[in-house]
């Protein structure tokens, strides 16, 4: 992890070992179910900011906030895809990677319909409906990662060895 960003990850865990209340979001839940260590970082909540609002309010890198995106392929099977915040997923390499002739972005009423979370707050963990997960491949090798914790305003900080024994993502590598 870049230096510069790790003072202010040290603080907020100060802050949040104290007596903070966490959303019971599903996502936490699962988490705790899973005995996954996790630190949340509530922030302030930033209409269509995406991951550079929440990495500016939390003052992280870009890069280690990981999106979670919900996607299907050209049946119209949903599945989630895990990508870098500061990176997009190139469909046409994804798709030739599932062996399928295109993939591209749920609309956001299937999206918050399959995961049952709020677009904004998607979490990988605890969807309603259980969906394939691919991992952009690059992702496991960061020390340690922010993904929303289920809740607009939410992320956990936790490790991607965590993310991969609780998700078993296939590992894909398709970022641009």
């Amino acid at each position: 992890m870049d230096t510069k960003y790790r003072p202010a990850a040290q603080k907020m865990e100060r802050l949040h070992m104290g007596k903070a209340k966490i959303p019971a979001t599903t996502a936490i839940r699962f988490l705790k179910q899973h005995k996954v260590k996790f630190i949340p970082h509530p922030y302030p909540y930033e209409e269509k900011g995406g991951t550079r609002a929440s990495a500016r309010a939390l003052n992280i890198d870009e890069f280690s906030i990981i999106k979670t995106l919900i996607m299907e392929d050209d049946q119209q099977r949903p599945f989630i895809m895990l990508m870098h915040g500061s990176c997009n997923v190139s469909e046409k390499h994804l798709a030739r990677q599932l062996k399928v002739k295109k993939v591209s972005p749920c609309s956001v009423e299937k999206a918050e319909r399959i995961t049952g979370y709020q677009a904004g707050g998607i979490s990988p963990f605890g969807t309603r409906q259980t969906l394939p997960v691919y991992l952009e491949a690059s992702i496991k090798n960061l020390e340690t990662i922010w993904i929303n914790g289920g809740k607009r305003g939410l992320l956990v900080e936790l490790k991607p060895a965590d993310l991969t024994r609780t998700l078993q993502p296939a590992e894909v590598s398709v970022a641009i």
